[in-house]
């Protein structure tokens, strides 16, 4: 491992949690609590002892994120990272990133697969992606699932098997972020006359004139796309990114580079983003797609830098929710909890 950075005594209790057995393990962390620098040392102590790694999450967009991260931890590692269109080298590699679709490709390959992300679509509605996750897991090897957002049952099945680690603090040791609610009523009709609601407007505006980067995100991506020329009136370089956009990698890099103010999104980057001084806001937040996780991991990606520990969390909607509600109120609830070291 050649990442020179420190880990928090709770990241350390949570590293040492998962390395004394060889146990299936799952890792309950905040948004923004450091996941990827815990991953570090347990790759390390798996890579001395020999064994293949694999880093799986669902999400094409996380393995984009991690690539860059996990190859400047291990400079001395050949790191191959496989998603939908990057192309498959047979070039053996100890340490691996990939989407869970492509581990496919993979029969007992592997010692050890980190589930990054582990509740996120398709990977918990797919049982084919859950048997791909087995499938490339050696007889003899275990997996550690890592999330911000288990389920009730998957927490308590590993709690009742003592390999549970959670931790319920952010690195730099600052509250989560806090959603704020503002009604927004008649937002699509607004669009479909080419106006873009005046609370809605503000927000973009405040943001672009404070120098903030900021992610909005969508219900629907024919909403988005019907609102995407009309935010370019308040700045040419706003942009629409969804799953099957061509330029997505390339806008998001834009975003990171600060060579545009912000993006219009799907919950297509509800997860795996990190950008310093980030603002976020929920168009619709009433909306189905919507769901108290959705919105947890999309609250999760304001203040994540230590520089920048705080930030604003939007969710415009036509009506308050119970899973706006179960979302506030789980993240008030982690603001409370006990340091665990």
């Amino acid at each position: 491992m050649t990442w020179t950075g420190t880990l928090t005594d709770s990241q350390q209790r949570v590293v040492k949690e998962c390395t004394v057995h060889e146990k299936d393990h799952l890792i309950h962390a905040v948004t923004g609590a450091g996941k990827t620098e815990m991953l570090f040392p347990i790759i390390e102590d798996a890579l001395k002892k020999g064994k293949r790694v694999c880093i799986a999450t669902p999400r094409t967009d996380v393995v984009l994120e991690l690539m860059p991260r996990i190859q400047q931890a291990f400079l001395t590692i050949p790191v191959q990272a496989f998603y939908g269109g990057s192309g498959f080298s047979l070039m053996y590699s100890p340490l691996i990133i990939a989407t869970t679709h492509q581990l496919l490709r993979f029969q007992q390959a592997f010692d050890l697969i980190l589930v990054d992300e582990a509740d996120a679509f398709p990977y918990t509605y797919d049982e084919a992606l859950q048997f791909a996750v087995k499938k490339a897991l050696k007889d003899t090897g275990r997996t550690i699932l890592v999330t911000a957002t288990p389920t009730k049952n998957e927490r308590q099945k590993y709690e009742k098997q003592q390999t549970y680690s959670f931790l319920s603090r952010r690195f730099h040791g600052f509250d989560l972020p806090i959603p704020r609610f503002v009604a927004l009523f008649s937002y699509k009709k607004s669009f479909r006359k080419n106006h873009i609601p005046k609370r809605l407007s503000d927000w973009v505006e405040s943001c672009i004139t404070k120098q903030q980067p900021f992610l909005l995100f969508f219900p629907t991506i024919e909403l988005m796309e019907r609102a995407e020329p009309l935010f370019q009136q308040l700045h040419e370089n706003l942009h629409a990114v969804h799953a099957s956009d061509d330029y997505r990698k390339e806008r998001v890099q834009a975003l990171r580079k600060g060579d545009v103010p912000g993006l219009l999104t799907t919950t297509i980057l509800e997860r795996g983003i990190t950008i310093a001084n980030l603002q976020v806001a929920v168009l619709g937040a009433d909306e189905t797609i919507f769901n108290a996780s959705a919105l947890i991991q999309i609250s999760g990606r304001a203040g994540r830098s230590k520089e920048y520990p705080t930030g604003d969390v939007c969710f415009f909607h036509a009506g308050i929710t119970r899973q706006m509600d179960l979302a506030r109120n789980e993240i008030i609830r982690l603001n409370r909890e006990e340091v665990r070291v």
